[in-house]
């Protein structure tokens, strides 16, 4: 299958054969299972102090005979403070329903959140995401401001050479994208108490660039929100299906897809 190209202007310079990559069986649970993998395999373990709610006093004194025993006095065998006197004297401690006890089944810090996937499987995913950046319908309906714009959106390397970000966002426009930018643009404060632990707004998830190596583009780009640039050879699930949802508006650059071809990336 044939596509077009499209020079800085937004006009066709040509066409170019599309790669075996864009022909993979759209494969929505595989790209799921690859999206989980990335995120679990990239999550921080946290637990609690093993220690919490043991920092205590309390003890239980088992003897019938000694003094403070806890023995035929219609009570709970559990530990408890002993002071002289005042309010905490026979308060329990240590023990979950107990105030400022340990809690029964804290999360640890040992946890093994990984998950593993076999090559295959991940390589499948990729070339399904591939895919599905290809597919109009899966692109809309992650709500990306299409247009009349044809995919795959394939465009000339010089984009790689321009070094303002005003510069990119023209580009940008000329090829039909300036409602998507414009999309990206909005957020929205985020409900709940996560407004307050470094996450306040939501943000929109722009065009994938993807070029065939490391650009300046990925520094001259990077204050347009929601896009993201990545070389070909770095691509994965979360960058093709953000959020497990496949269809991503992706913009390729003509030597990105001759890599794809020359070195059969993502191929078995």
């Amino acid at each position: 299958m044939k596509t077009q190209i499209l020079s800085l202007d937004g006009k066709s310079q040509g066409t170019i054969e599309l790669p075996p990559q864009f022909s993979e069986e759209y494969r929505p649970d595989i790209i799921k299972r690859s999206f989980y993998s990335i995120q679990n395999n990239k999550r921080q373990p946290y637990g609690t102090d093993p220690l919490a709610g043991l920092k205590t006093s309390a003890q239980f004194i088992g003897r019938r005979r000694a003094y403070g025993s806890h023995q035929n006095r219609a009570m709970h065998r559990t530990k408890r403070i002993r002071t002289g006197s005042g309010y905490l004297t026979g308060r329990a401690r240590e023990v979950p329903q107990a105030v400022k006890g340990r809690r029964a089944h804290p999360p640890k810090a040992e946890k093994n959140w990984t998950q593993k996937i076999n090559d295959k499987e991940r390589l499948l995913a990729i070339r399904s995401g591939i895919t599905a950046t290809a597919d109009a319908d899966l692109v809309q309906k992650r709500n990306h401001q299409l247009g009349d714009i044809k995919l795959p959106i394939i465009i000339d390397d010089k984009i790689n050479t321009l070094k303002k970000t005003k510069d990119v966002k023209d580009i940008l426009e000329k090829i039909g994208l300036k409602p998507e930018l414009e999309r990206t643009e909005q957020k929205k404060i985020r409900a709940g108490v996560g407004k307050t632990r470094t996450r306040k707004y939501k943000k929109k998830v722009g065009p994938l660039i993807v070029t065939s190596g490391e650009t300046t583009l990925k520094n001259t780009a990077k204050n347009i929100p929601g896009i993201n640039i990545a070389a070909v050879n770095s691509l994965n699930t979360e960058l093709l299906a953000p959020g497990a949802e496949p269809g991503r508006l992706t913009i390729w650059t003509k030597s990105a897809i001759e890599t794809l071809k020359k070195e059969k990336l993502y191929l078995q």
